[in-house]
């Protein structure tokens, strides 16, 4: 039977299991043997990792020819409005490729958050806001750049849902198994 485990990743985690200059990974986290991310988080962001032992399960939770939504809560430096939301609904340009299209959408700060070590910097004559944004693609350090394009630089960078698996009850550095469901 297959294993699937939900983390969430805290912020300064690495995405592997192997040593690494000095960083925790997910070995420090999760004591379970022969587990593999299904895609990563940057070191700086935080949230929902899936770590599974199907091979074929990981290809389907991270192919995007699956289209499987992956929901982020992001903190942004200043306030974006309606026209700075459109280029990110209608798959904003970066320098190397066109995003697809993403739900995005002004949002409250989670009331779930977990406080951040070391904490946001914050500008004091500079308002922040937060969005909620859904892709159906994963590319590096993709939400980072499609905010960043759109003029709103990303500050913090939640994962909350993949799929249907979300962190609902699960604290910053906890993990949990989870049934495994059928994919689309």
């Amino acid at each position: 039977m297959s294993k699937l485990l939900l983390l969430n990743k805290p912020y300064g985690v690495i995405c592997q299991f192997s040593p690494s200059g000095g960083h925790p990974t997910l070995k420090d986290f999760v004591p379970v043997a022969g587990v593999y991310p299904a895609g990563r988080l940057d070191t700086d962001s935080e949230g929902l990792v899936i770590l599974t032992d199907d091979g074929a399960l990981q290809h389907r939770i991270t192919d995007p020819r699956h289209k499987l939504p992956k929901t982020y809560f992001v903190e942004v430096e200043g306030v974006p409005d309606e026209a700075a939301l459109a280029p990110l609904r209608a798959g904003i340009q970066l320098p190397d490729y066109r995003a697809r299209p993403a739900e995005a959408s002004l949002c409250a700060p989670p009331d779930w958050l977990w406080p951040r070590t070391p904490p946001v910097r914050i500008r004091r004559h500079i308002p922040t806001s937060w969005l909620k944004l859904v892709l159906r693609e994963g590319r590096n350090r993709q939400v980072r750049r499609m905010t960043a394009a759109a003029g709103y630089p990303t500050l913090r960078l939640i994962r909350h849902a993949i799929g249907s698996w979300s962190l609902e009850n699960l604290h910053c550095g906890q993990w949990r198994e989870a049934p495994i469901e059928p994919l689309p």
